[in-house]
């Protein structure tokens, strides 16, 4: 933790930066309950949850293979205020569905909210590199990983309180007055990134980076890597599991925001106890842990606290393989390219997430127990052990833990 407070005391840029981060990923998962509170209100279908699911991170894979251009492009504090205000009004608006006539809206205001949130979160990580040394980004992956699982466990468990005390419209409401706290902290903030003069138009852009890409296989192989933690998309399934298993012994609200919140506790605890272990070798033991964790997770499924339990279990290796696969990335990309392999990168990571909460309702549809749809998910990472080892035995990969 000393590593992480020193980074950020002699860091104001990303000191400011990971405060508005903060804030701003607490108040997405602060409605997420809400959403999915609402959702099991109108007593909606396992499909009707699992697309919902899919619609947080679609946008995301429809937008970059053009935000990463525009990342390039444009000065970065102009889009980031843009993204936040468009947050803000898509947000507002979810106060007014209440019955199942209005799905259409809820679908197409998180459509565009999430592809506001998506952006932001690729524009950022694309900063990353250009306003922090090498030997300081790894650290700052893990402070954003920790702050991301920390506003998911305060946000989740604080809306989960919130939407059983006060209901699904105050909770909204409360969720646009947060964006409304970020837009002010990023007001007066400077960032020490040039935009690139670049003579070309968008599209040359985009078939530069097409061919440094092609030209860099290893990118391609790192991007789909990083794909592997979207086998962690628990957001349907803890959800069903809650309208299948817990109703009888917890509030909806509750259950959900205790599920991810347990979840999350790992997760934010995992990056300081595995990051400064990490390493290029042990990175595939800590995706058998993974793997593992989520069959316990499986076997302990229809009991609420044993759930409890097992989903702190889940939690600890998920931060650490999404930060640590992320810098493995960076590391081996140059430059010049920083915006747009970003985005392509977020394109495939949230294309799986996208495909695999369609699958986890398609199954659930089908008969399939969520007991077996866990399992599944857990030998996702079995498959991503073995792809990694290909990886290192083909490619010469840097050494990140410095």
């Amino acid at each position: 933790m000393k590593r992480y407070m020193e980074l950020l005391a002699n860091q104001p840029v990303l000191r400011r930066l990971s405060i508005i981060q903060l804030i701003a990923y607490f108040a997405a998962w602060f409605s997420n309950v809400a959403i999915y509170t609402l959702l099991i209100q109108m007593e909606v279908n396992p499909g009707i949850i699992a697309f919902t699911a899919a619609l947080h991170f679609l946008p995301g894979v429809l937008q970059a293979p053009f935000s990463g251009t525009i990342i390039d492009r444009v000065a970065p504090k102009q889009i980031m205020m843009l993204l936040m205000m468009t947050e803000i009004l898509m947000t507002l608006p979810l106060m007014m569905i209440s019955d199942l006539s209005e799905l259409w809206l809820l679908f197409m205001l998180v459509f565009v909210r999430m592809g506001a949130a998506s952006f932001y979160f690729t524009l950022e990580m694309s900063l990353l590199p250009r306003i922090l040394k090498a030997s300081d980004l790894k650290l700052a992956n893990e402070i954003h990983s920790i702050i991301w699982s920390f506003s998911y466990t305060f946000g989740m468990a604080v809306s989960g309180f919130v939407v059983y005390m006060v209901g699904v419209k105050i909770a909204f409401f409360l969720d646009a007055l947060l964006f409304v706290a970020a837009i002010f902290l990023l007001l007066n903030l400077t960032l020490p990134v040039p935009v690139q003069k670049r003579a070309q138009g968008y599209w040359k852009m985009m078939r530069e980076s097409l061919s440094y890409v092609k030209a860099n296989p290893l990118i391609i192989h790192l991007i789909l890597l990083h794909g592997f933690v979207g086998f962690t998309a628990f957001d349907a399934l803890v959800a069903m599991m809650v309208d299948v298993y817990y109703a009888p012994v917890i509030a909806t609200a509750l259950a959900i925001g205790l599920l991810h919140s347990f979840r999350a506790m790992g997760l934010m605890i995992g990056p300081i106890l595995l990051g400064k272990w990490m390493t290029n070798r042990r990175l595939g033991y800590v995706m058998v842990f993974q793997a593992l964790s989520i069959f316990l997770w499986a076997a302990v499924i229809e009991d609420f606290y044993l759930s409890l339990a097992a989903s702190v279990m889940v939690g600890l290796g998920t931060t650490t393989l999404w930060s640590y696969t992320y810098t493995l990335l960076q590391q081996h990309t140059d430059e010049a390219f920083y915006g747009r392999i970003v985005a392509y990168n977020d394109m495939v990571f949230l294309l799986s997430i996208a495909v695999i909460s369609l699958l986890i309702g398609l199954l659930a549809e089908s008969g399939v127990t969520l007991k077996v749809i866990t399992v599944l998910l857990g030998n996702g990472f079995i498959v991503g052990v073995l792809y990694y080892g290909w990886i290192r035995k083909h490619f010469e990969l840097k050494e990140i833990n410095l």
